[in-house]
């Protein structure tokens, strides 16, 4: 369901599990009505792990938790998520269910609770069923093993159509290395660090201090490049777990090897988010926004976020109009500086603006490239070499009926 075409480093199956050393289940436990809610990533050995949260001020409890957790330690070795319920806005109560959870799982996997994290997406501001929840977590300890991914990714969904999993292999070095991970997001979903969440497991030795930057670097090309609704949730996050089982040199330092697990991990992250996008809900069409030609890359950003997030360019894109107006509009009230005259539009490299506002081209033929699964928009401001991409999808009439019914 999304566009590989970037891919470098061969894809395997397994996604969370693909690593070693990694376990995970899923399964229902009464949350929701009857399809699986609560999903468990376990690793054998506990694992440096790296996180991005959400910019929102209105943060979920389980958010504020895990912040406490990672304070003063930097390593995971289990992370319980729920869906059906976001225990956001929930106090007190939200709080002590969240370290309830916690207390539970270490427990039941027999871990230091400082080496577990907990997160939550569905519904805001409805207290946790956290008795149902404990009992989950309890039968959950039991099912886990390397072929519980599958389970995990499907447990974690709110509106998503289909779970999200990935992952890719590689060598540094001597050593074979794997990062894979899973997500869910489909609306609510305009990251600022994704509801949005992700979750990544790799075996790479690598420092807490690079995993975290590369995590970050990561999630800024990635994850913060896509956008369904403009809608920033107040649970989003992205926890990267690596717990050095591929036994590869340790990367300490800003070498090739670090590098070559950027890349890695961008591939990764990219494809997740891509998947995000085009499950956006209601949508029926992955569009592609690739600003060029800006004199800076902040300047491409802005722009093509502006484009991503127009819902009179996704409404259109749905209804394969070739409004390039739309388009240009947008990026007038993005903040960049251009000169509009110089601006040149394509869809799916069929030229439709060309410098000067000469738009002479075949309808028949825009309507067809606005038709495909993969809609390609590129904007060239003409200005400079620098240049983003954002990924979103179109708006439909079903995205309206989603979100009017989402509590019912």
């Amino acid at each position: 369901m999304t566009n590989h075409q970037n891919e470098y480093f061969p894809t395997v199956r397994g996604g969370i599990t693909a690593a070693k050393g990694f376990q995970a289940a899923g399964l229902h436990c009464g949350i929701k009505k009857e399809k699986k809610d609560l999903a468990v990533i376990f690793s054998e050995l506990p694992a440096p792990v790296a996180a991005v949260f959400t910019t929102n001020r209105t943060v979920a409890e389980p958010l504020i938790v895990d912040k406490l957790q990672l304070k003063n330690n930097h390593k995971c070795s289990a992370v319980i998520i729920n869906s059906g319920n976001a225990n956001a806005c929930t106090g007190r109560r939200g709080l002590e269910d969240a370290w309830t959870t916690i207390k539970e799982a270490a427990r039941a996997l027999k871990l230091p609770r400082k080496h577990v994290l907990v997160s939550s997406t569905g519904v805001i501001g409805k207290p946790l069923p956290i008795g149902k929840l404990k009992a989950g977590v309890r039968t959950a300890a039991k099912q886990l093993g390397r072929d519980g991914h599958a389970d995990a990714a499907e447990a974690i969904l709110t509106t998503d159509t289909h779970p999200k999993e990935y992952a890719a292999r590689f060598r540094i070095g001597s050593k074979s290395v794997t990062i894979g991970g899973m997500a869910k997001g489909s609306g609510m979903i305009a990251p600022n660090m994704a509801t949005m969440l992700a979750f990544v497991t790799t075996d790479v030795v690598i420092s807490h201090t690079l995993l975290q930057r590369a995590l970050k670097k990561a999630v800024t090309k990635t994850f913060n490049r896509i956008t369904v609704d403009g809608d920033t949730s107040t649970n989003d996050m992205v926890l990267l777990l690596a717990n050095g089982l591929a036994a590869n040199l340790a990367i300490r330092t800003l070498n090739p090897a670090y590098e070559m697990f950027y890349a890695g991990l961008e591939q990764v992250l990219s494809a997740l988010a891509k998947m995000i996008a085009r499950d956006g809900e209601g949508a029926t069409k992955l569009i592609e926004v690739v600003v060029t030609g800006a004199k800076e890359e902040e300047d491409a950003v802005l722009a093509a976020r502006a484009i991503a997030n127009s819902n009179l360019v996704k409404t259109a894109v749905h209804g394969a109009d070739a409004n390039w107006g739309r388009i240009l509009a947008a990026v007038g009230y993005s903040g960049v500086v251009f000169s509009p005259e110089k601006v040149e539009i394509s869809f799916d490299h069929l030229p439709i603006l060309r410098r000067n506002f000469r738009a002479n081209f075949s309808e028949e033929k825009a309507r067809a490239a606005l038709s495909n699964e993969h809609v390609n928009i590129t904007v060239d401001l003409n200005l400079g070499r620098k240049s983003a991409t954002f990924w979103t999808c179109d708006l439909s009439r079903e995205y309206v009926s989603i979100n009017a019914n989402y509590r019912t």
